[in-house]
This record gives C-alpha cells, structure tokens and sequence, in this order.
C-alpha cells in the first residue's frame, strides 16, 4: 500500500453514517401531500392505503401476495409460524445478523441452529448447512440472510431445501430491490420478510415491514395472525398478535417506492466509487483486495445484484481504526459486534468460543462505512484519505 498523501493538520470534514434529511429533502412535498390524502381519508390502520402499497411490492418483487405489518422483527416471526413452523422444531441460520433472525425463530417456539459463515461475503454458507441436515434433529426451516443488500447463494440453499422438504424463508431485510440470478430478493423461497426501518434503502418513518410470498394460502394465514389470529371481527381462530401495518407507514413507503431505484442505482455508483478510490489509495487491486492491506474487502458475487445497504471492509485494529474516523468527523458503525451464538440470551444452546469461527472474525473485523445515495465523492475521498491516515 503507498503512503498517505494526507496530513494529519487538514481540515476535519463532517461525514455522516447516513443522512436522512438529504433524502427527505427531495420527496417532502410529496409525503406531505400522501399524509394530508390518509388523514382526509382517516383510515389510520390497515386500509386502502396498506391495501395498495402491498399492491405496488406484489408487482415489484415478482410475487402473488404481500401481508404488511408492524415491523421487520414481526415479518419474520410472521413468515415462520405461517410456514409451519413450531415448538420443537429447529430452524437452521446464520449467526452473523442482527438479532432478530434468531430471536424471531425462538418466538416461534422452534430452536435456532447458528451454522458458520462464508469468508467472501458473510452470509450463510451453504456447504455447511449441508454438513448439519443429518445432526440437526427436528429441522423445519432454513432462514438466510441476505446481509448488507446482496442475497445469499439463492440456488443451492433452494436445492438444499427442496430435497429435504424444508421451509425457505428469506431475512430480506436489507435487501429490497436486490435480487439472483435476475430474480428479486423476496420472491427466491417460500416466503420473505422485509424491514422497513428508517435507516433501510426502502424506509418508512417509524417501524414497518411486509412477508411477501408466491403462497396464497401461506398469506391468509399470515393476514390472520398480524390481526389477532381473526379472519372475522371478533372471532378467533388462534392465537396471533396484533401486528397491522397502519396507513401513515405505507403512504410514506408508496412515495418512496418511485424513487428506490434510482436510490439503489446511486448506492451501487456510490460503493463503486469507493472500490476506485481504496484501489488509488493501494488497499486494492482491481477487483480483488491487496493480500498485503489490513483493510479487506467483501466480494460481490456475479449472480448477485448489490443493492448496498451497506458498505463493508475488514480492518486490522477495527475498533482503534473506527475511533480515529470519528474524530475525524466520520460515522461508521459495526454490524454486528458479537455473534449470535455467544450473546447471553442463547447461552443455554451450548454454543462455545471456537465453534463458529468465521463468524467470530466478522465481529473482530467488520466496519461500515457511510453511503447513502446523496453523499458526495469529496466525502468519500475523505473517508478513505482518513482510513489511509490512519494506517500511514
């Protein structure tokens, strides 16, 4: 890697993980105007607006139905229980994602089943979901994560469940308008849960999320269990939760659905111009990260459509490398810092230091950095002038 050109003296710029008000800038006349349409209207929870927006993501992600709800976290619980699963059952996932993909399993009754990770991109590895089928008692399901916006290995995990009669449900929560091999995120397994939390490509402003799904029969019973398990006003055919998406969310999403495409083609133009300016500053080499930087770099599969949610390197000294960034004015976060098989609250399913490994380096290593499709190339030559500072 060549020496910094950067001095330490040089006026600190402000970078933000992410700006929001940016975005918002551009489509305020047009919220507002959708929210003055909801209250005249004054159908605040479900109504025609979730009707419609559910709609608008059936046709965009290529599916028969979409069931919105409160949250991403309720999505998931949603597209588990309507498949099947059950208490005693066992749901195999990753265990490098945000909480709630195991959580919502354990709110499902069943028992998550972390297997490792793959090196190149961090989702779920597919061979080694393999080598568990056989000493996994009871397996159910089979949750991926398509993490930071690009899909896990879609064909083999669908080969995988198909041949042991499995659900496939897909934590798409950071990918809308990701897709494989030419199909949307959403539409590869028997149904996908969605997070629309403010910080994700496709954000409400509160808490939001759909379950999409080819299965008619998989989304009446989804449609039940976010409203009480009642079909009918006042009867109940089970237990459910209350779980509705409310018509403010949707309005604000169906604005921002024009746009998400042109955002998503951003974010891609964004990440690349970061892969330009790490290659000038000698922490890369075309495509392919230098075997001699301590700054690593994820690989972005041929049969995948990035759509970024996140930017993602593996730094050596991470955590001094994220401090010196913020005093520098420069946001970046860690997702995540600790595996899900050594959090505390998943110590009775025996998991010990070691047994995932690949996972435990992520959490050493991983660091996002900003993007967003409104940031600027001067502040993206800033964050990686810093990043070059810091290792100079």
């Amino acid at each position: 890697m060549r020496a910094a050109s950067v001095k330490s003296e040089r006026k600190v710029m402000q970078v933000p993980l992410l700006d929001l008000r940016r975005q918002h800038l551009q489509v305020r006349e047009e919220i507002l105007g959708a929210l003055e349409r909801l209250c005249d209207s004054q159908q605040f929870i479900l109504g025609a607006e979730v009707a419609q927006f559910e709609k608008e993501v059936s046709a965009f992600i290529g599916v028969q139905e979409t069931v919105g709800c409160a949250s991403g976290t309720d999505a998931l619980w949603l597209a588990l229980a309507a498949a099947g699963v059950q208490p005693g059952d066992s749901v195999i996932t990753t265990p490098f994602s945000f909480f709630a993909t195991a959580s919502s399993i354990v709110r499902a009754g069943a028992r998550p089943v972390f297997v490792d990770i793959d090196a190149r991109t961090l989702n779920l590895n597919p061979e080694l979901v393999t080598q568990h089928l056989k000493s996994t008692p009871n397996l159910r399901a089979i949750l991926p994560v398509h993490l930071y916006g690009q899909c896990a290995d879609m064909n083999a995990l669908r080969s995988i469940a198909a041949e042991r009669r499995l659900a496939l449900i897909e934590d798409a929560a950071q990918a809308f308008g990701a897709s494989w091999r030419g199909q949307r995120a959403g539409s590869l397994g028997d149904a996908a849960a969605f997070s629309f939390y403010p910080t994700k490509n496709l954000s409400a402003a509160g808490d939001a999320g759909c379950v999409t799904t080819h299965d008619s029969k998989i989304a009446e019973r989804m449609r039940s269990l976010r409203n009480h398990g009642s079909r009918e006003r006042y009867f109940h055919d089970e237990i459910g939760w209350n779980s509705r998406l409310d018509g403010m969310q949707a309005a604000v999403l169906r604005v921002k659905m024009k746009h998400l495409e042109e955002w998503n083609r951003q974010r891609r133009e964004r990440a690349s111009t970061y892969d330009s300016l790490f290659v000038r500053a000698g922490f890369r080499s075309g495509n392919s990260s230098n075997p001699q930087s301590p700054v690593q770099f994820l690989e972005c599969l041929p049969e995948v459509h990035h759509i970024y949610h996140q930017y993602v390197i593996r730094a050596q000294r991470r955590d001094e490398l994220k401090k010196f960034l913020g005093d520098r004015g420069v946001g970046s976060e860690v997702y995540y810092p600790l595996s899900l098989h050594q959090q505390k609250c998943f110590a009775y399913l025996g998991y010990r230091e070691g047994d995932l490994p690949e996972s435990e380096r992520a959490a050493r290593e991983v660091l996002a950095l900003p993007i967003f499709p409104e940031i600027t190339e001067a502040e993206q030559t800033y964050v990686v002038e810093t990043i070059a500072e810091f290792y100079s």
